[in-house]
């Protein structure tokens, strides 16, 4: 495992969730970047929260990890 060189930024709310979930699963990032070259969305600086996140990714990211969006975006389970 590789050690992160730059600090953690400020960017999004999801990318150290993707990152959890990815890792948890066993998931290198390399077949997380396979997965979404799939559907078109790009995670470079994503993971280290340095920049922004479209709905778009937020959809592809959700479907790629099977979690529901509301985790991604709060880290809670959704309560109906």
């Amino acid at each position: 495992m590789r050690i992160r060189k730059k600090p953690l930024g400020d960017k999004n709310l999801v990318g150290a969730r993707i990152e959890s979930i990815r890792r948890n699963r066993g998931m290198k990032q390399k077949e997380l970047l396979a997965q979404r070259q799939v559907r078109g969305v790009d995670i470079n600086k994503l993971e280290g929260q340095l920049r922004t996140v479209t709905d778009i990714e937020l959809l592809a990211f959700a479907e790629i990890l099977d979690v529901d969006v509301f985790w991604l975006l709060t880290g809670e389970s959704q309560q109906l």
